[in-house]
């Protein structure tokens, strides 16, 4: 049965029985996305009461509903259904399903899922003979109602071929009806889609064209740490031998899909009959990035609890509120960050973990997107490789409003700018000359639904309207600075939902990030997210605050 979906679920290569090599623990632990610390205290983070989804082919075995789970199955679920109803009695149970699932909500002591507390809603789609992309949002959609309506992100490990398509000649436009869906939902419902990018001969590039959500490439372990992305994923320029398939399976024009990297070589999870099992994929490192948001608000939902308490006995201001849940935040942060290359131990590159190669053992500072303003993201590497805990440090600072009062060096905010205006965010100490600054800029592209029957909700028939994509830019600059091209960095894309600023600091001294409205698309006013991370020269606050 793995075989019969492997090409649906995104060239998933299944490598058979292995010892116990507690891969998982790995790409889990500090050699890949290093959540492990996170369960551990003073943290004690494993997603609880957070609602994440899934939605595939098929779906996990359910104990108490399917024969093939076991009483003693470490793979706890919240519901599982098919379509938008309730599953039946071992239909569409699939190992797939099940392994994807494992990764996310494992509680196995030696295997464990990112986020073992977290509630997870499995949808299957049921064979593509039956149904296709319209079905696939119908599941997507359904998913994205479950738990009271609070699912934080939904993750996506299959797709769809171009072949299937009922568009003439179909292309990686972000217009197929499943793409249209998924950024769509997106916004309607406020929830994060981690989208598995392509691999393998022929791929299922639908909808890696998505603007709203992540789509991921996976990493390969070298020297025992995930830092290398893996040969086996189609995210290159379209050159040499291969160009014609790299081609159909990549965006159309400069925007690029990948937009950030996870493991997903050799990973241990266990199938349905509790056998261990070593895996291959971009499959299985979405489900890395997905449970990685269950991590992270479940620590949010603390934070807006003391919020809460606090404003009750009239204890002083706070930085969280519901604005933390928000999938574009959740973006900026995952994405801003990212690992890209590793610290020398002073600070200077932001604490980065490891450096991550591209398949020509290329780095971040060999790309087009550092070195050009237009280009946000690497092609193949996206902002760079996943780190759950450096997330936790990105998101940890709580949320800044600009033009009030100045920014710390590491934070947050979700907010609205005016067309053909700006924010500014001032940070309030100078950073020190020769440190790295990242910086992301999030929004959504604008799908709005044909709603024939004014019921609100997707139907079977019905279609979506595309309102385009507004334009934003993002600088960082030297307070007192009003030209922008004067800036220190820029990044400038016409085409992208991100905006991505990695640089060094020129000079020690006061700067501040603006965010300007560049041109209007459809409404005046857009919505956005900002992550920033920077160093302080902290000699020189020593000073000011010393005279």
């Amino acid at each position: 049965m793995i075989k019969k979906l492997a090409w649906l679920n995104c060239g998933v290569t299944v490598l058979g029985l292995v010892a116990p090599a507690l891969a998982l623990e790995t790409s889990v632990g500090e050699a890949g996305i290093n959540a492990r610390r996170l369960h551990q205290a003073p943290y004690n983070l494993i997603g609880r009461k957070i609602g994440i989804g899934q939605v595939e082919i098929g779906r996990p075995g359910f104990f108490g509903l399917d024969k093939s789970v076991s009483s003693n199955s470490t793979l706890t679920l919240e519901q599982v259904f098919y379509r938008n109803s309730l599953a039946k009695a071992d239909d569409n149970v699939d190992p797939h399903a099940a392994m994807v699932a494992g990764v996310m909500v494992s509680k196995d002591k030696a295997l464990p899922g990112v986020a073992p507390g977290a509630r997870l809603y499995s949808s299957a789609v049921g064979s593509p003979s039956v149904g296709g992309q319209a079905e696939e949002c119908i599941s997507a959609q359904h998913v994205a109602g479950q738990n009271g309506g609070d699912i934080r992100a939904i993750n996506f490990s299959f797709g769809e071929s171009l072949q299937r398509d009922s568009r003439n000649e179909a292309i990686l436009d972000g217009n197929a009806l499943l793409t249209q869906c998924i950024d769509w939902s997106a916004r309607v419902h406020d929830v994060l889609y981690v989208i598995a990018g392509n691999q393998g001969t022929g791929g299922i590039p639908i909808p890696t064209d998505h603007y709203n959500g992540i789509t991921t490439a996976y990493t390969t372990k070298r020297k025992g740490i995930f830092q290398k992305v893996d040969f086996a994923n189609l995210s290159a320029m379209p050159e040499g031998p291969g160009r014609r398939l790299i081609k159909r399976e990549i965006n159309v024009g400069p925007r690029r899909a990948i937009s950030l990297v996870a493991p997903g070589s050799k990973i241990s999870v266990y199938d349905l009959e509790g056998k261990e099992l070593e895996v291959s994929g971009t499959s299985f490192a979405a489900p890395h990035i997905t449970a990685s948001v269950a991590l992270l608000q479940e620590f949010g939902d603390a934070a807006i609890r003391r919020v809460l308490k606090s404003r009750r006995i009239k204890l002083s201001r706070t930085n969280w509120s519901v604005d933390s849940r928000r999938h574009e935040v959740m973006k900026a942060v995952l994405l801003n960050s990212a690992d890209k290359i590793q610290d020398h131990g002073d600070g200077l590159l932001l604490g980065m973990n490891r450096t991550i190669l591209a398949k020509n053992n290329q780095n971040w500072l060999d790309s087009d997107a550092y070195k050009d303003s237009k280009i946000p993201l690497d092609i193949q590497m996206g902002t760079g490789h996943l780190d759950t805990f450096r997330a936790y440090q990105q998101f940890q600072p709580g949320q800044w409003s600009p033009n009030s009062v100045p920014v710390p060096p590491i934070g947050w905010d979700y907010n609205s700018t005016e067309k053909s205006s700006s924010q500014e965010y001032v940070l309030d100490q100078p950073l020190k000359e020769g440190s790295f600054v990242s910086l992301t800029l999030t929004w959504d592209r604008i799908v709005e639904l044909q709603d024939t029957n004014l019921n609100q909700v997707y139907d079977l028939g019905e279609s979506f309207r595309d309102r385009g994509l507004n334009n934003l830019d993002l600088y960082l600059m030297p307070v007192g600075e009003q030209d922008e091209a004067k800036s220190v960095c820029a990044s400038v894309s016409d085409a992208d939902s991100i905006e991505h600023i990695f640089c060094p600091v020129p000079v020690t001294g006061r700067y501040k990030i603006r965010v300007q409205y560049r041109q209007q698309v459809h409404e005046e006013s857009q919505a956005y997210a900002l992550a920033w991370w920077t160093v302080p020269d902290t000699v020189n606050e020593f000073r000011q605050r010393r005279w």
